[in-house]
């Protein structure tokens, strides 16, 4: 996809301008409207805002969107696209509905920590998935930002449930999104995963319809959750992220040193979001604790093993190119 003849000619006098110097005319800002479904108060939101927007302020108009105000989620990749949007926060799971190699990132005990996905977002083996997005939706991804853990939240005490290893949850009727791909993960946990609206998981934890739920921390905290469940198991079994994505096409029409800027200003606005969200998650199991829920590791490397091998015996690894799997693997703890 491409921009129409005019806006390539708008981006062109731009990039123009903004190498040239001395020039009578006042020089013109590129426009950066940015699309999201998160809120303004979100940890990836405020350090957009607050370290990102100023940090290229010298040379572009940093407008963000929240809400979805904008553009309706799902949507925002296409509208960069076709030009009607210049930046977005995307999803490996949206990346993945375009590009089904992509699932490999969405894939349950693929990311283990934020360091890792940092790690992986700037390795050799991430290239051919950065290419391709750019390639064929003209989208260029700048930075990766760290979303957060899921971990397994139970009703029951520790003394009746103590969650090692995915046999511990055999039996255990655990909430998980509707979808094919979560109830997948839910099983690969050793649970039995039971679709649900998020409206009505607080009262089926109250009544015991289900004996779980799956989320991060933060969730957990806003939907007090914590009020109907008695423990959580430190699964981490999805450390989701996303990425700063901005239009390849405006990306490549600036001067070299304008992209650097742009780059470095994603990077360090991902990594001020990243310590603020993980500050966050370590300020909520001390208020969980202090609530007396039970909060502990489990056998992290047991659900892995466990997990991967599920995905690797099923459709869903039958895009992931050879030897990715082990190379991201080989990039963590």
């Amino acid at each position: 996809m491409s921009f129409s003849v005019t806006r390539r000619a708008v981006l062109a006098a731009t990039a123009a301008l903004a190498v040239t110097s001395g020039s009578a005319f006042a020089q013109d800002k590129v426009q950066l409207r940015l699309s999201a479904v998160n809120s303004e108060t979100d940890q990836r939101a405020v350090a957009m805002t607050e370290v990102f927007g100023p940090a290229v302020a010298d040379f572009a108009d940093f407008e963000p969107h929240w809400n979805g105000t904008l553009f309706a989620q799902g949507s925002e990749l296409e509208a960069i696209a076709s030009g009607d949007l210049e930046m977005s926060i995307t999803a490996a799971q949206e990346l993945a509905t375009f590009f089904p190699d992509w699932s490999i990132f969405a894939a349950g005990y693929v990311m283990q920590d934020a360091d890792h996905q940092v790690a992986v977002f700037n390795d050799p083996v991430m290239d051919p998935f950065k290419q391709e997005v750019r390639e064929q939706l003209g989208v260029h991804l700048l930075a990766p930002m760290y979303l957060g853990r899921r971990h397994v939240n139970l009703r029951q005490t520790r003394e009746e449930i103590d969650v090692q290893t995915p046999a511990d949850l055999n039996g255990v009727n655990l909430r998980m999104p509707g979808t094919d791909a979560w109830q997948f993960l839910g099983r690969a946990l050793g649970a039995n995963p039971t679709p649900m609206a998020f409206s009505e998981v607080y009262t089926a934890l109250q009544t015991g319809a289900v004996d779980g739920q799956d989320n991060p921390l933060p969730t957990v905290v806003d939907s007090k959750f914590y009020e109907v469940t008695n423990q959580i198991a430190l699964t981490s079994h999805l450390v989701d992220w996303n990425f700063i994505a901005v239009s390849a096409e405006l990306f490549d029409s600036l001067p070299a040193e304008q992209q650097e800027a742009l780059t470095s200003a994603a990077v360090e606005a991902a990594k001020s979001g990243r310590e603020a969200q993980l500050a966050l998650e370590e300020e909520q199991v001390s208020f969980l604790k202090e609530q007396g829920m039970e909060i502990y590791e489990p056998d992290v490397a047991a659900f892995r093993e466990a997990v991967q091998s599920a995905y690797l015996e099923s459709d869903y690894s039958s895009a992931w190119p050879e030897g990715v799997l082990e190379a991201v693997n080989a990039l963590g703890n």
